[in-house]
């Protein structure tokens, strides 16, 4: 008790003291009962907070560089530095370079070289120029055709200073002008040839067959052009004929330039098939040729005219047209647009070239002492064509008309066998010779059997898929 007492005096001691500071803070209260005030920010307090933070900035600046001031200074290196020769630059004086303004023409229908050079503001002179410096090219300068390309490099006057046109397919001719001075060099170019493969089946042309089959209609030509002495195309073609095609592509400089050739091909026709390889000879010729060795190419055309339909069969006895009676028609009659090239339907000579009564403009090719083909109705003849003179298979000998007796632009045409005139479209025509027989055996080695197993290779994979569409068709 005594104690207890003594605790509570020294309290009340403390108390009386310290008046001022327990009537200061006898608000503040940590009881979680009570209300508790917003707390007032006095004088004391704004004291403390401003001297917290100057202690703060101030071990911020000092603690830094305290420990900059203690640690040991280090000793710099020393660096020599020594004289060294250098060789004298040479004056550099850059120069760009010049690009030339070559502007390229291509030729249009119709227009020949010298309205080309017209065009340009150039003269006959600076075409005479040209000729006279084109050396080797010059004959691709002779004969220009639509599509053909020419480039001029004009001097700042407009004088002819250079020209660049293409020799033939695999080289370009340079010429440049210097005063009077000419120089010629010949530039060749990157030629390429790629391989395709096509397969076809006809249901409505040929050329539809094609196109869906991917080749061009060039390509097209080339396989009719092949299968034409076997073939009649507008009258033997029917839905479900097909054919099977190796061909190339030429590409130029990397981009594509024309159609190739046909390495192998082979046609179903009302189920014929006929077969066609490309074969270089001994001799350096290249033809085509079946699997037994024979040249495509017949002695003879089966049809010496592109004609849109048959206007007249061969027959014993018809009405004529004009005449108005029966009369025996010997040939056969092909409408064609009039102007429409007719061609030689083999080797020959001339025999007879003018008019002929129901003939009109007449013409007779005798090509062996035994056969002979007759061509009626001409509306002209072809340049420089006379008796007595030679044509090739394929030359054009004159144009359709209807002249005579006709009542529209067609051909009339008959092949004689001693003087008597056959059915063109049934008669037998003689078989060319095969090759000799070591090339034969190079030919069927070499070509045949490696294309044939290819073109069958090709059949089996067409015969696959169409079986394979159909399984998923019925899926």
């Amino acid at each position: 008790m005594a104690h207890a007492a003594r605790k509570q005096a020294i309290r009340r001691k403390a108390q009386r003291r310290h008046s001022h500071f327990y009537e200061r803070c006898s608000h503040w209260s940590f009881s979680r009962h009570g209300e508790a005030e917003p707390i007032r920010w006095h004088r004391e307090r704004w004291v403390l907070a401003g001297t917290a933070l100057l202690i703060t900035l101030l071990s911020g600046f000092i603690l830094p560089a305290w420990a900059s001031a203690m640690r040991t200074p280090t000793s710099p290196m020393a660096h020599t530095l020594l004289p060294l020769a250098l060789p004298k630059a040479s004056p550099v004086t850059t120069q760009s370079p010049t690009v030339e303004d070559w502007q390229r023409v291509q030729v249009q229908p119709g227009q020949t070289l010298s309205d080309i050079f017209a065009s340009l503001g150039l003269g006959m002179s600076d075409l005479q120029r040209v000729m006279d410096s084109a050396g080797s090219a010059t004959s691709a300068l002779h004969s220009i055709r639509p599509g053909q390309e020419f480039d001029f490099l004009l001097g700042h006057d407009g004088s002819l200073a250079g020209i660049r046109f293409d020799r033939d397919q695999a080289n370009r001719a340079m010429i440049r002008f210097d005063g009077a001075t000419a120089k010629l060099t010949l530039q060749p170019r990157d030629m390429d040839k790629r391989e395709h493969v096509a397969h076809g089946t006809i249901d409505s042309s040929l050329y539809a067959a094609g196109a869906r089959a991917g080749m061009s209609a060039g390509m097209v030509g080339k396989l009719a052009d092949l299968f034409k002495y076997d073939i009649d195309f507008v009258q033997d073609l029917r839905v479900g004929d097909s054919f099977t095609v190796i061909y190339d592509d030429i590409y130029r400089d990397g981009s594509y330039y024309t159609e190739g050739d046909i390495v192998a091909a082979e046609f179903v026709n009302q189920g014929h098939r006929y077969t066609a390889y490309r074969f270089k000879k001994s001799d350096g010729s290249v033809g085509w040729f079946s699997e037994d060795g024979r040249p495509i190419q017949k002695s003879f055309l089966r049809i010496p005219v592109d004609f849109t339909r048959i206007s007249s069969q061969f027959s014993a006895g018809r009405m004529h047209p004009i005449l108005g009676r029966m009369r025996a028609h010997k040939g056969v009659d092909y409408a064609a647009p009039t102007g429409t090239p007719i061609h030689a339907a083999g080797d020959g000579v001339i025999k007879y070239r003018g008019w002929m009564n129901g003939y009109g403009n007449f013409v007779i090719i005798q090509h062996s002492g035994t056969i002979s083909t007759a061509y009626g109705h001409m509306s002209r003849y072809a340049a420089g064509e006379r008796v007595g003179q030679h044509v090739r298979q394929g030359q054009v000998i004159g144009y359709v008309g209807m002249t005579g007796l006709a009542t529209g632009p067609h051909l009339h045409y008959e092949f004689r066998v001693n003087g008597v005139q056959r059915n063109p479209q049934t008669v037998t025509l003689p078989k060319p010779e095969p090759l000799p027989a070591v090339q034969l055996a190079q030919f069927k080695a070499q070509v045949v059997r490696p294309q044939l197993a290819r073109l069958k290779q090709l059949d089996e994979n067409v015969k696959l898929a169409k079986v394979a569409s159909g399984r998923h068709s019925d899926n």
